[in-house]
């Protein structure tokens, strides 16, 4: 009986002595690179919206709205409204130049993606109240073959997701040990 409480004693002691095991890193140790603006097929020709409306699309795996105005231009915005990320491509094309996000109304300039209105009403008053008024990137765009290409940075996706990802990830958090 001695020898089994001496045997339990040592493996308890075992399990909280210093390791000589060198820790391993599964860290993918992303590398940023730098912008890399091209011209990338966002929509088909054919799936461009009528004067006065908008779509979606991606390109260099940003959201994209096509907007085009009741004149006929083309305008390529962020497709994300702040302050609660609907997308403008559900949005009001206005024939003052502007395209209104579908819940809280807040209008957005097609050329330059600045709030031309905050949270005009409604719940978009009590909303937009807490938060700051933000305006939506804006993106070159033009026509190439049959597609309707939009100007973007291609690398930042991967910039984005280099400060993201950190490696294979465990069941409880990421592989460094951290938690979410």
């Amino acid at each position: 009986m001695k020898s089994v409480i001496v045997a339990a004693l040592v493996g308890s002691a075992a399990a909280f002595a210093p390791s000589t095991q060198v820790s391993r890193n599964t860290a993918l140790n992303a590398v940023k690179k730098g912008p890399s603006l091209k011209f990338v097929d966002c929509i088909s020709k054919d799936d461009l919206p009528s004067p006065g409306s908008a779509t979606s699309g991606v390109a260099g795996g940003l959201a994209i709205c096509i907007a085009v105005d009741p004149k006929g231009a083309v305008y390529a915005l962020g497709d994300k409204c702040p302050p609660v990320n609907q997308p403008l491509s559900f949005g009001k094309v206005g024939d003052d130049g502007t395209i209104a996000d579908p819940v809280l109304g807040t209008k957005f300039s097609l050329k330059t993606g600045e709030v031309v209105d905050w949270c005009p009403a409604g719940l978009g008053k009590l909303i937009g109240g807490i938060f700051d008024p933000v305006g939506v990137p804006t993106y070159p765009v033009k026509a190439q073959g049959k597609s309707v290409q939009v100007q973007v940075d291609v690398n930042y996706k991967a910039n984005f997701e280099s400060e993201y990802w950190s490696g294979i990830l465990d069941a409880q958090g990421k592989s460094n040990g951290k938690y979410y």
